[in-house]
């Protein structure tokens, strides 16, 4: 009896699981571009660039290895418009009663297979080196899922920087080395590739379809083929690992990508295998090409932090994306679309974000989101937001990293505090200050103070009974107590009329 293997945009593995359970003799791959998928949210182009990009090309190698594949393009006029809709049309032009499915990275999509009027079998995507049960058994009894903890069992589990039973150099982080500022000339770039004939012609077609979306689709040099993407690694860990950790925190003006890998899109939809991945940077390390702190902090972010919060996104259930344990409502102002702003780092941040559909894990956890938590941005608006606007966003990554490391909006399960800072942070870690409107040293509510200086306080004094007994966070607190009454009034007040601002629309 002919099964149709479904095959997502962002599982293009041979070895994912539903293709593992086909059979290339009698089994029908269906891949299908769908506007459901590709308009859910406002995705950014290049991201809807990307996964098409990606997909013919792996239809046509599953082709090339023996794969009967029934493949619809965007523009095909028989597309039915959702991946149910696809499958309806392929089980019967095939006579197939039965689909095989890797389980989606998304609850919505999730639901939309188990509710397809025809038998659909979810296997789970065991690309992962943690699987739901491992996951499950290893938040049992536990008061709090902290990810250093986990991280601690994924290094035994994988043996990468392992020294037997202990981690390699007798410590488990060496994140207290990774926090420098940038300063001088950067002295590397992500490998870029020329757009061949698919590439052109997807291009084409994004730009037709949803050239309005937020967004510069062009240029486009990303890998699109497994081939490209290990090219762009193996470049990464040669030029770009050794200073990796040192400066993976820091931002600079002019520079969209410092050190960092931006292989995180190729990962998560299967050009690269996250294990793979990791042995090349223990490789470079264990030859004496990288520091110790780079690769225990790039292997940390894949193996522990990626793999830790797929587990909180599935643990926490479909309802997660919608909680607001803040209830924060303002809506999500302009400029995070590109409305003027005088704020240096956010703009910087969201016209990067704008031109390269990227913005490194800083400028998304201590800027945008800092200031969206300060300012008290409905976490649902964050979230979509977000999810729109990044090459590598995928639910499952992006909503644990939104709703609960950046927005404390799943009450603590993954943060044991708010990530809220003044201006300071972002004056140590960048040069963003030095040309901005706003004056970071200002301290006691002056016209032109930091917005972050000013809702920093603002956010601490409205959330005061939540939070004073927070022990991570009593220091600040008695810093607050300590100023004179008329200083916390002024900080407040000007913190209000920047809000009434934000609110009316105004550039701020």
């Amino acid at each position: 009896m002919v099964k149709l293997i479904l095959v997502l945009g962002d599982q293009l593995s041979e070895s994912v699981a539903a293709l593992r359970a086909g059979d290339k003799e009698t089994d029908i791959v269906v891949m299908a571009e769908v506007a459901d998928e590709a308009s859910y949210v406002g995705h950014h182009p290049k991201k809807i660039a990307l996964i098409f990009a990606a997909m013919r090309k792996f239809a046509a190698r599953l082709r090339e290895d023996g794969w009967q594949v029934s493949y619809t393009e965007l523009d095909d006029t028989q597309n039915s418009g959702s991946i149910c809709g696809e499958l309806l049309r392929r089980a019967e032009q095939y006579g197939a009663s039965e689909v095989v499915a890797t389980e989606p990275g998304e609850w919505r999509l999730i639901d939309a297979l188990g509710n397809c009027p025809l038998k659909v079998r979810q296997l789970e995507d065991d690309r992962f080196i943690a699987s739901h049960r491992d996951f499950q058994d290893w938040a049992k009894g536990r008061k709090a899922l902290r990810m250093e903890y986990f991280y601690r069992d994924m290094r035994r589990k994988t043996g990468l920087m392992m020294e037997g039973e202990q981690p390699a150099g007798d410590q488990w982080n060496y994140d207290h080395d990774n926090r420098k500022p940038a300063g001088g000339e950067v002295d590397t770039a992500p490998m870029q590739f020329t757009p061949d004939d698919i590439v052109n012609d997807v291009l084409d077609l994004v730009e037709a379809r949803f050239g309005d979306n937020f967004g510069d689709l062009r240029p486009f040099h990303f890998a699109t083929e497994p081939g490209q993407a290990r090219r762009a690694l193996a470049h990464f860990v040669r030029h770009a690992l050794p200073k990796f950790g040192d400066y993976q925190d820091a931002m600079m003006e002019g520079e969209h990508f410092l050190w960092h890998a931006h292989l995180s899109g190729y990962i998560n939809i299967g050009l690269l295998d996250p294990l793979e991945v990791c042995q090349a940077v223990e490789a470079a390390w264990k030859a004496g090409d990288a520091p110790i702190n780079a690769a225990e902090g790039f292997i940390r972010q894949i193996i522990g932090w990626r793999e830790y919060v797929r587990g909180i996104y599935y643990h926490e259930g479909p309802d997660y994306t919608r909680r607001n344990h803040l209830h924060h409502d303002r809506d999500l102002p302009w400029l995070y679309w590109g409305g003027e702003t005088q704020m240096r780092c956010v703009g910087q941040a969201v016209a990067q974000t704008r031109t390269e559909a990227y913005a490194h894990h800083i400028q998304r956890l201590m800027v945008t989101g800092n200031f969206a938590l300060l300012a008290g941005i409905d976490p649902w608006q964050v979230h979509e937001w977000y999810l729109s606007v990044y090459i590598d966003a995928f639910e499952w990554v992006e909503a644990p990293n939104t709703v609960g490391m950046s927005q404390f909006a799943d009450g603590g399960v993954i943060a044991s505090k708010p990530y809220v800072s003044s201006g300071n942070y972002i004056k140590k870690m960048s040069d963003h200050c030095g040309h901005c409107a706003y004056n970071v040293n200002a301290k006691d509510g002056e016209d032109d103070a930091c917005p972050f200086n000013l809702l920093y306080w603002h956010f601490l004094d409205r959330h005061r009974e939540r939070f004073s007994g927070n022990g991570r966070m009593g220091n600040m607190y008695r810093t607050w107590d300590r100023m004179a009454e008329d200083k916390r009034a002024r900080i407040l007040k000007q913190a209000d009329r920047f809000l009434t601002r934000l609110d009316a629309g105004e550039p701020v």
